[in-house]
């Protein structure tokens, strides 16, 4: 009796195993076909700024954001700024930071809210 419940035991474990790798290979799958964050396959297209005279963006602060992966993260995140009037907004991935330059005064939760939305959480925000 106690060598059937070893058994079963065992199958128990080893289904959960296969079902964890099932799910692991279709996400990995999911991965490559869709971008590291599963944009959807095409690549983001950006949004490009009016006015690109830097002169005319008084306003400029260095924001940190985490959770971003890759290139499709960095132009969602830019994409959402370049759309709002008088703002234009840069992204370093490397650095989890984003150059926001704006020609009025933004304030902390106009900048934090768009960046929640769209899944990242803002770090620190700062004067550049």
């Amino acid at each position: 009796m106690a060598e059937e419940v070893k058994n079963m035991a065992t199958a128990i474990i080893i289904l959960v195993l296969v079902v964890i790798c099932v799910f692991s290979i279709k996400s990995y799958v999911t991965k490559l076909s869709h971008g590291c964050c599963g944009g959807g396959g095409d690549a983001e297209k950006k949004v490009k700024v009016a006015d690109t005279d830097e002169a005319n963006y008084p306003y400029k602060k260095r924001v940190g954001i985490e959770g971003m992966t890759c290139n499709n993260c960095k132009m969602r995140v830019e994409n959402t700024f370049n759309q709002m009037e008088g703002t234009w907004a840069n992204v370093d991935l490397k650095k989890k930071e984003m150059l926001l330059c704006t020609k009025t005064p933004m304030d902390e939760a106009d900048i934090r809210i768009p960046i929640a939305k769209l899944g990242y959480t803002m770090t620190e925000i700062k004067e550049a």
